[in-house]
């Protein structure tokens, strides 16, 4: 519900209307957007160098050593 009121340095009749903010919510969610495609970005480039790859490699070696050497 609007109400009308006059304003008083000139009179002229004003509506006073609630300020919508769905728009606040949107920019959010586009934000929150970005910054998750630009963290996987990031993820992703790290994650396919070389280097990456070794380390999770002699990881996974030391893991299978490790359950191994409890099973035998």
């Amino acid at each position: 519900m609007t109400a009308v009121q006059k304003s008083p340095s000139t009179g002229l009749k004003l509506k006073n209307r609630r300020r919508d903010e769905r728009g606040i919510t949107t920019a959010e969610y586009a934000v929150g957007t970005v910054a998750a495609v630009s963290i996987v970005g990031v993820l992703l480039k790290i994650i396919t160098t070389p280097e990456f790859s070794q380390i999770l490699l002699q990881i996974i070696k030391w893991i299978v050593e490790i359950i191994t050497g409890l099973v035998g």
